[in-house]
């Protein structure tokens, strides 16, 4: 008979949904956690950045206060309340407590590596499991730059733990994460350069989102530098960071304070010892799975950014659902029914769902398309923040929504209003007869489908 019925490793967000209705069916779980408990979100991710956003905002519209007929001769940041919030916020001892109290399980602050199939290893300890859950996430990858071994590098998580507002902050990525710490620490007070050896930022968004994105950052004083080659990286004194890279004229050394690392991340699969268990990665490290997150181990799964299937909270979360599902016979939900959607939390947000239009228009259906620049739209006029536009694909034939893309004031929370639409499989044209409220950017959504027009 086994120690446990089952063996988790790793706490990342599926946890606290799942865990405590495995114990609520009887079933012994042990929880194994060598880090922090709660995973990348709230710890390095979702939950301190969001908040740093809130203050950089603040600061922003500090700054934008004339614009609106408010006086504000002079502010200042304060770095020191601005971490002390952020750090409050992402303080998890009561999730962490809860887990290691809850009745039914056994938490190990370990980390654990496989010895056969059904066995692990947790410190000196070798414990043995009916099913074994793999939650352990994603950190930050390390780009074999030419003297990147020398320079005190930042990634996520270090820059979190800052105390003061970089002098100038160079970023090597134009992604999602390097995007939003770049506008966190340019409206914080830093200079910032962005470097992206794509031709555009956000290189997996469509030309005209990133255009749009990066007109947001470069009106904010961020400078960035697209089709970029860093080459190497050099520290010739503390608090001077050399970055030299190519952007196509040769090559070309900017200095700066501290360097941020936001190509990226890699799964957190290394230190497992898969082999033992028979469990196959890809070529990329991430854990294969099935449907319900079975790997080619029938009772051995993996959930979250390990498995490759999704980088973000609410995937992990979707991940703990549908195993759920299957271990318990309790629903019928499966990862291919999935819809993507996203957001990126610069200001204002990036909000998708679906397709991109270079993916339908790769996928050979008849797709129809209509665009809205934000600064034809009321309520964005009204708050004067015009940045931005609204994309809606369509599949012609069957009318259903492929996609939808809100980039501008909002555009985080209007993008859920098509997942349960895009879910239940409706025609974009029940949609249309939808009545919303006035004034709202939302409101538009329905009369942007007017424009509808076939793929160039």
């Amino acid at each position: 008979m086994a120690d446990y019925d089952v063996i988790w490793i790793g706490t990342g967000q599926a946890t606290g949904t799942v865990v405590p209705r495995l114990t609520g069916a009887g079933k012994r779980v042990a929880l194994i956690e060598g880090g922090e408990v709660g995973g990348s979100c709230v710890n390095f991710g979702c939950t301190p950045t969001k908040t740093m956003v809130a203050s950089a905002r603040a600061a922003h519209m500090a700054q934008r206060g004339p614009d609106f007929g408010v006086a504000i001769p002079e502010y200042s940041i304060d770095m020191a309340t601005v971490m002390k919030r952020m750090n409050a916020m992402r303080d998890n001892s009561g999730m962490t407590e809860w887990l290691r109290t809850m009745d039914g399980v056994d938490f190990f602050a370990e980390y654990a590596h496989f010895v056969s199939d059904h066995e692990v290893q947790v410190g000196d300890r070798v414990i043995s499991g009916d099913t074994i859950v793999v939650h352990t996430g994603t950190s930050a990858l390390k780009v074999p730059i030419d003297g990147i071994d020398d320079v005190d590098w930042l990634d996520n998580a270090g820059l979190l733990e800052l105390d003061a507002v970089p002098d100038h902050l160079v970023i090597v990525g134009g992604s999602y994460i390097g995007m939003e710490f770049g506008q966190i620490f340019r409206r914080l007070g830093s200079a910032v350069t962005i470097i992206e050896a794509a031709s555009q930022l956000m290189p997996r968004e469509d030309g005209d989102i990133a255009a749009a994105a990066e007109e947001i950052l470069t009106s904010g004083g961020i400078d960035v530098r697209t089709g970029a080659e860093v080459q190497s990286v050099a520290q010739p004194e503390q608090g001077r960071i050399e970055v030299t890279f190519d952007g196509g004229d040769g090559a070309e050394t900017i200095v700066g304070s501290h360097l941020l690392l936001a190509v990226g991340r890699v799964p957190n699969t290394r230190a497992l010892n898969l082999d033992a268990a028979g469990v196959e990665t890809n070529e990329r490290g991430y854990i294969q799975v099935d449907d319900v997150l079975r790997t080619n181990v029938d009772h051995i799964y993996a959930l979250g950014d390990v498995n490759g299937e999704g980088a973000f909270t609410h995937t992990s979360v979707n991940d703990g659902e549908t195993f759920w599902d299957h271990y318990a016979e309790a629903g019928d939900r499966r990862l291919s029914d999935r819809i993507p959607i996203y957001a990126m939390y610069i200001d204002p947000p990036l909000g998708r769902i679906g397709m991109s239009e270079r993916e339908a228009r790769e996928s050979g259906r008849n797709v129809l398309m209509a665009t809205r620049p934000m600064s034809e739209i009321a309520r964005a006029k009204e708050k004067d923040e015009t940045a931005g536009l609204i994309k809606i694909l369509v599949d012609a034939d069957t009318e259903e929504f492929l996609g939808v893309a809100v980039l501008g004031v909002g555009g985080d929370e209007i993008i859920n209003m098509f997942a349960p639409f895009m879910l239940a499989k409706q025609s974009y044209r029940l949609f249309r007869k939808a009545v919303m409220v006035h004034p709202t950017v939302g409101e538009l959504l329905p009369w942007i489908l007017d424009d509808l027009q076939p793929l160039d």
